[in-house]
């Protein structure tokens, strides 16, 4: 067998149970009519809540934000901005914030202070 009637064999497909290959998924964009839209409401309209959890996470205290209805760049910029006023480690996760520690108390004032309704949820 030749090299070239070689490849075209090897690239031929024979069998596929479930519609497209995990290749072809990749380097197809995704189509704008599949994205969900994020609709970003300004800070007085939501609601957070902010709770200290080790829930998953070996032991370690972790404080979690929830129920934001942002885009993922201002949750970025408000990480980073807890981040620094908190002085530790922090992730957005599902569209929620989480810092390293326990910082309850300290996360309220500051998110208060920018404008989002924010209550201490959990012991």
């Amino acid at each position: 067998m030749s090299s070239s009637n070689r490849k075209s064999s090897e690239n031929r497909l024979v069998y596929r149970e479930f519609g497209n290959d995990n290749s072809a998924a990749l380097q197809r964009p995704m189509s704008a009519a599949l994205e969900r839209p994020i609709e970003e409401l300004p800070p007085q309209q939501q609601n957070l809540r902010v709770q200290a959890t080790r829930a998953g996470r070996k032991g370690k205290t972790v404080t979690v934000i929830t129920g934001f209805q942002s885009k993922p760049e201002t949750l970025q910029a408000l990480l980073k901005q807890l981040k620094a006023q908190c002085g530790t480690g922090g992730t957005v996760k599902d569209n929620e914030i989480e810092i390293q520690g326990d910082h309850k108390q300290k996360i309220l004032e500051i998110v208060t202070k920018l404008g989002y309704k924010a209550k201490i949820s959990g012991g």
